[in-house]
């Protein structure tokens, strides 16, 4: 599985499946969660509420995730995820983990070759952004040993910044 970054805006991404950094509704919101949906359009909306009606009636728990279509986005799919909110007094990076873990999986059960990634919880969240993109980029490189090299299909995850010190914090992670 290869790792890069891309910077820029993740709803312009030609990734298979890119992943949404969701609010438990997952009815849309701000930030990237918004970004989607705007971009999407309503059939990601709808989607969602299908989802809510039949098999989550109490919302997406925070590291869990699930796939809808990608409406109007480049990408085929979308893969919402629940990040966690960052606390100071109460470790949480095991549930921020496994946002990008059970979003490969995810990945691997839709038959997505490529996924782009934002930082999950890094913005409205709050999670620092260096400790973020370790936790992303450790997580993933985890999965990608897992699976194997060929056990699955997806075979890039490209990490998409929003800015240039989310970019460096990447970069950063990935060479460490």
């Amino acid at each position: 599985m290869e790792l890069r970054i891309e910077p820029g805006d993740i709803t312009r991404s030609t990734a298979d499946a890119v992943v949404n950094a969701a609010n438990s509704t997952l009815l849309g919101g701000g930030g990237v969660d918004g970004a989607i949906h705007r971009r999407g359009g309503p059939e990601i909306l709808a989607a969602c509420r299908l989802l809510r009606e039949e098999e989550l009636p109490d919302g997406l728990p925070a590291g869990q995730a699930v796939a809808t279509t990608a409406g109007r986005l480049p990408a085929r799919w979308v893969i919402h995820t629940v990040g966690p909110t960052y606390a100071k007094t109460i470790d949480k990076s095991q549930t921020l983990a496994s946002c990008y873990r059970e979003s490969l999986r995810v990945a691997v059960r839709i038959g997505a070759a490529s996924v782009a990634f934002p930082a999950i919880s890094a913005g409205v969240y709050g999670w620092p952004m260096d400790d973020a993109a370790r936790i992303a980029v450790q997580t993933c490189r985890a999965m990608a040993a897992e699976v194997g090299p060929d056990a699955g299909p997806v075979a890039s995850v490209v990490f998409v910044p929003f800015s240039e010190a989310a970019e460096q914090a990447f970069r950063e992670a990935l060479d460490g």
